[in-house]
């Protein structure tokens, strides 16, 4: 039976992994990149790193194969990757310097990423200052793990002290926002969100 527990070092690779399968709306996105780790230098890595305390894995007779993480203070986090880890990692991926945007590959955009990390809107912050990433490889979605998993979570963020807590999905991953819907997560009403639906919910 696949079952919940807190992230081991020896986890990293497999959290790579499943960002990679569900980047892309949240299925399998190694078409897309070049590099595969590159996604998960931006929505796994770092919170793995920095707050390991705050990552939880799905693990089953094949391994892992999902995750939560996330951080209890939104502009903290920015604020220690900036300091700490996108220095890290900038000279891994360089920006793409004189390239079109317009052609730019899935890999260029990740990097232009990593070097001009996007702040979340002040006003998805301001009232839900957390925010958290859940991914389920294929095998482990629709076999009752997605609340589990966010349940754990939300225990341990609120015991960081954190009330309210954000997330933001895909307009595409349709199932995704079913699924966040049918565990209390309401709807934001964001201006210029773009592609992304943002959400919140209490911890409690």
């Amino acid at each position: 039976m696949p079952h919940i527990r807190p992230f081991r070092p020896e986890d990293i690779d497999a959290l790579y992994e499943i960002c990679l399968k569900t980047g892309d709306s949240g299925r399998d996105g190694s078409h897309l990149y070049e590099n595969p780790r590159i996604i998960g230098e931006i929505y796994a890595a770092p919170y793995a790193t920095l707050r390991p305390d705050l990552t939880f894995v799905v693990e089953d007779e094949l391994g892992v194969g999902g995750y939560v993480l996330g951080t209890e203070d939104t502009r903290a986090f920015e604020a220690q990757c900036r300091e700490v880890w996108w220095p890290r990692v900038r000279d891994l991926y360089p920006y793409p310097e004189g390239a079109s945007q317009s052609g730019w590959t899935a890999d260029q955009w990740r990097a232009a990423q990593i070097h001009y990390p996007p702040p979340t809107p002040q006003a998805v912050v301001a009232d839900h200052p957390a925010h958290l990433h859940i991914n389920l490889l294929p095998r482990l979605q629709g076999v009752h793990m997605g609340r589990p998993l966010i349940e754990t979570w939300m225990k341990a963020v609120a015991e960081a002290g954190a009330a309210r807590v954000h997330l933001g999905c895909s307009a595409d991953n349709h199932r995704a926002l079913r699924f966040y819907e049918g565990c209390g997560w309401d709807r934001l009403d964001i201006e210029n969100a773009g592609a992304t639906v943002w959400m919140a919910r209490a911890t409690g």
